[in-house]
């Protein structure tokens, strides 16, 4: 994993702008602490900062290959998972290597099929090529949307990089927001519609799409999409293709020349993952698997069952690391560092996002850099397999809205009048909801529930999804700690796309054809345990700590925040005794301490981005 950087422009020598190169390529030495590379031309710049994960001696970046009177130049941040199959292949086409990493791999790959390189590909992965003779720049991610990339197109200059910090180091790109980019906060956040990069005239590349920018303009494309059809296979069939789907995703993303981990939780995805990872080790004659997990100091304490976390994660996590003979880490956090991590989560994202649970995400991720450097998730199996609790309720399938924020109207009566009549946020969120459901790939003649579910999945896969793998993604690129998710393989959600609601719930139980496919691979307990989200604070002290900083900010008249609240009921809201409360207002973990904790960091955002309000 990496950052890159970089712009095109036909107006403008820039290479003569090294300055400015330089100052967006520091953006990202998180992203990449271990090496850094620059290439410039005249009308291309660009930049890449290095994690070395594979072949630390021919790895680097950019990287710059000569065929047929062409020159290639590339800057790439990813991991392909099917490298050595790609690399014969080429070899058999006449190409030759010079290194073992997939770097040059994706290179060749494109400099053989050109653009449709991208329908062989298994990874995660967002990179660019530019082609020095044809003048010509070529840009794609990966069909999950993994790996983060974003652009600016101004006229005659395309500007590019891994992570919003990198465009708005450069002249040409403002940190202002707009009307839609106080919706996108105010009212959908800590979500993010696809490809809206908040600030204004600023996108991101859509998932499973790529881009092309030449003398002739800009344009995207989508190269990959699900698609709806009947799944013919039996029970017994779907549960084989699924374990093997499933086990040759897992052992496939622990190829890598540093040390690597699972992060575990005791719920039914780490676990299996862990599971595959330990058998693979020890049948490849590995040390023992490094397993990490994360709790707070006191939740044994304050921890209370609800509907969304129906028990703790402890007993499970100690349960699966001697069952699997890991060597196992716990990591606790307290209130005084979750505090401090709501403004680091901010840089991270460069937006305000899911408050302490980035922040923790980020401390997490930084203790475990410390022993190891490639980390295996549990993300997205919930959106894959139907494990959420939107999937199973009524009100949740009959809702109007999306099912993760349906306590809207509990968010905004804390928006001040200005800021409601400016974004609508109810008509804005219908908005964007109605055009994620005109999206779906229908299926002709299914059945009314069964299309509905089919709704469902797809909102989760391309507006929730999306919010957790940018949280992943920027929390541990934070620490320069990359994470893979073997769920997130195309294969696997291609798959389970198509397998029909009484198949995925096997045994009336959420992800019941994953339980039944991982049969013996973990104790049955384990295998039926309820479904818990990432762990969060129970401490009270975390309510008071955010509320009183709700109410410094409210104090302070220089406060950037002020004019977009209802600034009487934000304070009687943060003086109030709301520790029993439950206001779930975004997906299962987004409460009421949350909600404070929200708002400091749009304060923080406003303030240290120098965020202008058009």
């Amino acid at each position: 994993m990496c950052g890159f950087t970089g712009w095109i422009d036909w107006n403008e020598d820039v290479s003569q702008q090294t300055e400015t190169l330089d100052g967006m390529s520091k953006t990202l030495i998180p992203r990449g602490p271990d090496s850094e590379g620059v290439w410039t031309t005249r009308h291309a710049a660009f930049a890449h900062r290095r994690l070395i994960v594979v072949d630390p001696a021919g790895g680097s970046q950019p990287m710059i290959r000569t065929l047929g009177g062409k020159t290639y130049v590339m800057v790439y941040n990813g991991e392909l998972y099917n490298t050595d199959d790609l690399r014969n292949e080429l070899r058999a086409r006449g190409h030759h290597f010079t290194t073992t990493s997939d770097t040059e791999v994706l290179l060749v790959s494109y400099i053989e099929w050109g653009e449709s390189c991208l329908d062989r590909l298994n990874g995660i992965f967002a990179f660019g090529i530019w082609t020095e003779e044809e003048q010509k720049f070529f840009m794609a991610r990966d069909r999950l949307g993994v790996k983060p990339l974003f652009y600016a197109h101004r006229n005659s200059q395309l500007i590019f990089g891994s992570e919003l910090k990198a465009l708005l180091a450069h002249p040409s790109v403002k940190p202002e927001i707009r009307t839609e980019g106080l919706a996108e906060i105010f009212a959908l956040g800590p979500a993010r519609t696809p490809g809206f990069g908040v600030f204004h005239n600023v996108n991101e590349l859509l998932p499973g799409h790529f881009l092309r920018f030449d003398r002739q303009g800009l344009r995207t494309k989508a190269y990959w999409s699900l698609e709806s059809r009947v799944h013919e296979d039996d029970l017994d069939t779907t549960t084989r293709h699924i374990r093997e789907l499933f086990q040759d995703c897992v052992t496939r993303q622990l190829v890598a020349d540093v040390p690597v981990c699972t992060l575990l939780s005791g719920g039914i995805d780490s676990s299996a993952i862990t599971a595959f990872s330990a058998q693979a080790y020890r049948v490849a004659g590995k040390p023992t698997l490094r397993t990490f997990s994360v709790d707070y100091v006191d939740n044994e304490i304050h921890f209370r069952p609800n509907e969304f976390q129906p028990n703790a994660d402890a007993p499970w996590v100690k349960r699966v690391a001697s069952y699997l003979e890991t060597e196992h880490c716990d990591v606790y956090f307290d209130t005084p560092q979750l505090i401090d991590s709501l403004q680091v989560a901010v840089h991270g994202r460069d937006l305000p996002g899911m408050t302490d649970i980035d922040g923790s995400l980020y401390l997490f991720c930084r203790e475990i850099k410390k022993q190891a450097t490639v980390a295996l998730s549990g993300e997205c199996a919930d959106e894959v397999f139907g494990g959420y609790p939107w999937f199973h309720r009524e009100d949740a399938l009959n809702a109007t809205t999306f099912p993760w924020s349906h306590n809207l109207k509990e968010k905004v009566k804390f928006f001040s009048n200005e800021l409601r009549e400016r974004i609508q946020p109810e008509s804005y969120v219908t908005r964007r909801y109605q055009e994620a459901l005109e999206e779906v790939p229908r299926l002709p003649g299914e059945d009314p529930h069964e299309a509905r579910i089919r709704e469902i999945f797809y909102l989760n896969l391309t507006r929730w999804m999306p919010t957790l793998l940018d949280r992943k993604d920027r929390m541990s690129m934070a620490v320069g700690l990359e994470v893979r998710v073997p769920f997130c393989d195309h294969r696997l959600v291609e798959y389970m796309w198509n397998v029909p609601w009484s198949m995925k719930t096997y045994g009336q139980q959420a992800k019941g054809i994953l339980r039944r496919a991982l049969s013996g691979m973990l104790p049955d307990d384990v295998l039926t345990r309820r479904k818990s989200p990432y762990p969060k604070t129970h401490n009270p002290s975390y309510l008071k700590a955010v509320q009183a900083r709700v109410l410094q900010i409210l104090d302070d008249a220089s406060s950037p925040l002020l004019p977009f609240i209802n600034q009487e009921a934000v304070r009687n809201f943060a003086q109030a005794d709301v520790s029993g409360m439950h206001m779930p207002w975004f997906g299962q973990l987004m409460n009421v301490p949350q909600f404070f904790a929200y708002l400091i960091q749009i304060d923080h955002w406003l303030r240290e981005y120098k965020t202008s309000v058009q």
